[in-house]
């Protein structure tokens, strides 16, 4: 029997970031990694981040959350994926702020009529908290490039750690660049140890970003909300736009205010419920879909 047969699911999207919502706060059961592949194949229920909730730790908190990418492995944050646990509670419980507790810390949200605001907390850019594989002098621009060696169509990247390990190249065509092509080798690259984030950034204005994310553990994503906290953090701080700006992604656009009175970072976008149901034992062991939606 499947660990997770039987449990129920709620299937929803943060801005295109297909997330399936697990609460286990009544059943605390591991999430296994072959399960999650399975669950995760594209006849089944493809999704990009599982959010699994557990009983909290601490008083005041709602869930503990724990994040496992298509791949079966664990994130430590999903911006698109909070928006959207956020969103659930909200109509589980009739409130409307929640405070959620991760490996990468709390995660303050607060429902609203146009959206959902999630705290991301503080960006880190010391080359150990990203992680890098040894020192560098400046986490601005890494050595680093992608393409021919000798016309590099990819180098200089800023890195950030917003929860997850964040690379973003600046590019002045984002439709020019075969993001499937270079986001796998560049995840896996033995600079970062424990894999990254990588992103095509676009600056457009000082108040404007457009963005493309190859996500670590999910591959090409309509969304990534933490993508989107770095790659903005990481513009301000070279002094390419303001500490507040619209990040468009091909999901639609989130808003992100890297507050200046004490380094937080707060995203604002949508999320959105589709449907709910419980999974079965062939979703999550065998070749055979069936889902069973309410």
């Amino acid at each position: 029997m499947a660990a997770l047969e039987n449990r129920p699911f709620v299937k929803m999207n943060g801005l295109g970031n297909e997330i399936v919502v697990l609460d286990l706060r009544d059943a605390p059961l591991a999430v296994p990694a072959a399960e999650a592949r399975a669950l995760a194949r594209a006849d089944v229920l493809p999704f990009d981040q599982i959010m699994a909730l557990y009983p909290p730790l601490h008083e005041g908190t709602s869930a503990f959350v724990r994040i496992v990418n298509a791949d079966g492995s664990e994130a430590g944050a999903c911006g698109n994926g909070t928006r959207c646990i956020a969103l659930y509670e909200a109509g589980r419980t009739g409130r409307h702020h929640f405070v959620f507790e991760s490996v990468a810390g709390l995660l303050d949200c607060t429902v609203k009529p146009d959206g959902v605001t999630a705290d991301m907390g503080v960006p880190h850019f010391g080359w150990a908290d990203i992680p890098l594989a040894g020192p560098v002098a400046d986490t601005r621009e890494l050595e680093l490039q992608a393409g021919p060696s000798e016309a590099p169509l990819l180098r200089a990247p800023a890195v950030v750690n917003v929860g997850n390990p964040h690379a973003i190249f600046w590019v002045d065509d984002l439709d020019g660049i075969d993001l499937a092509q270079y986001g796998p080798e560049l995840e896996h690259h033995p600079v970062f140890p424990e894999r990254a984030n990588i992103s095509l950034a676009k600056i457009v204005s000082p108040e404007h970003i457009v963005l493309k994310v190859w996500e670590r553990g999910a591959g090409l994503t309509r969304a990534c909300g933490s993508a989107a906290c770095a790659a903005a953090v990481s513009a301000a701080r070279l002094g390419r736009t303001g500490r507040r700006v619209r990040v468009t992604l091909p999901g639609g656009d989130l808003f992100i205010d890297w507050r200046e009175a004490d380094d937080h970072i707060l995203m604002t976008g949508p999320a959105e419920y589709e449907f709910d149901g419980r999974l079965t034992a062939a979703m999550l062991t065998d070749d055979t879909p069936h889902v069973e939606v309410n």
